[in-house]
């Protein structure tokens, strides 16, 4: 007969091993999870243990499909021990605020019941006025324009997430940009890339080893199949990332050496550019010149363009003309077009 430490060390491994809505998992399965820990039970002493502990805990059931399907409600506060410190509270505060403008809502929704702790703990901590003080004394400001994430089907997502981790192929009905239509894939998926607010699933099709994209907000339906996902041999999601695969170009390591007004360079004093960049006094008044070793990417060419006029780049020469050719096609651009006002 199990101990009152062994139910509830089994108890407790159970809960952990509940997702969050709206994933789900079945007694059984429990069970299977159970019994690879080390614990000797039967599906029925795991739907007993469920029955108990839902009066306890905001669990859930769906009872329309049998076997009944398990989860955390959507709402439920984050089950954990031990308790949050009014410093780690706070903390998971400010990086909320300062992951909302950056992250996708789908990315930070599995987080939510993190934060209602988080702000349960501060309203105990702090109370409510200072809560809402706290909030309204933190602000973020974007370097970049700020886009809208797309919507996404959070079922299809949830789908896709599971698949990557389990490293199983895909069923899915996606709307290709390309096509205009919705078309039907099996595919394998090799991960999942974010740039910005926009995510894609990088993966192979059928028996080709050619890494493809799908933008997640464009698959409709998705099905996570049996068979296990097939990748190419020595495929590493990192280096096609940083490829150019996704307009992001790297072409390695530069010694970059630039001529700035001096009021445009005053910032890289306190955040440089390298651990080995350099700003020195320029022949030119009012000018400096700042060398650091950086990595030739588009967001270097993206951030030097920014300073249209107060930047001269002077090498290394691929980059210099790059620039260059970059600045005179916009300016003919300017030029030939006629002002709507």
């Amino acid at each position: 007969m199990a101990t009152h430490p062994d139910t509830l060390s089994r108890q407790w491994l159970m809960l952990r091993c509940i997702p969050r809505f709206p994933m789900t998992v079945t007694a059984r399965e429990l069970a299977q999870r159970l019994r690879d820990e080390g614990f000797d039970v039967t599906k029925r002493t795991v739907e007993r243990d469920l029955a108990t502990l839902s009066e306890a805990f905001p669990l859930a059931s769906d009872e329309r499909t049998k076997p009944f399907a398990w989860n955390w409600q959507k709402d439920a506060l984050q089950f954990s021990l031990p308790g949050m410190s009014p410093l780690q509270a706070m903390v998971l505060a400010l990086g909320r605020t300062h992951l909302k403008p950056l992250l996708p809502a789908h990315l930070l929704e599995p987080l939510r019941p993190y934060f209602m702790q988080a702000d349960a703990v501060l309203r105990q901590t702090l109370g409510k006025r200072g809560v809402t003080t706290w909030t309204r004394r933190v602000a973020i400001v974007q370097p970049t324009q700020p886009l809208l994430p797309p919507q996404i089907n959070a079922a299809a997502l949830a789908i896709v997430h599971e698949a990557v981790a389990r490293q199983r192929s895909i069923d899915m009905r996606y709307r290709s940009r390309a096509a205009g239509k919705a078309v039907n894939y099996r595919v394998n998926p090799l991960g999942i890339v974010y740039r910005g607010v926009i995510g894609y699933l990088v993966g192979t099709i059928g028996g080709h080893d050619d890494p493809r994209q799908f933008a997640l907000h464009r698959i409709d339906t998705a099905a996570m199949l049996d068979g296990a996902a097939r990748a190419p041999e020595k495929f590493d999601l990192n280096a096609y990332a940083q490829s150019g695969a996704f307009g992001f170009m790297d072409n390695g390591p530069i010694k970059l050496v630039l001529r700035m007004e001096a009021a445009a360079a005053q910032h890289l004093r306190e955040t440089p550019l390298s651990t080995d960049q350099r700003i020195t006094d320029d022949k030119l008044d009012g000018w400096v010149r700042v060398t650091a070793t950086v990595h030739d990417t588009s967001q270097l060419r993206w951030w030097l363009l920014a300073f249209g006029a107060y930047v001269e780049v002077l090498g290394p020469r691929q980059v210099k003309k790059g620039i260059s050719e970059t600045v005179r096609t916009a300016a003919l651009f300017y030029a030939n077009t006629p002002s709507q006002e």
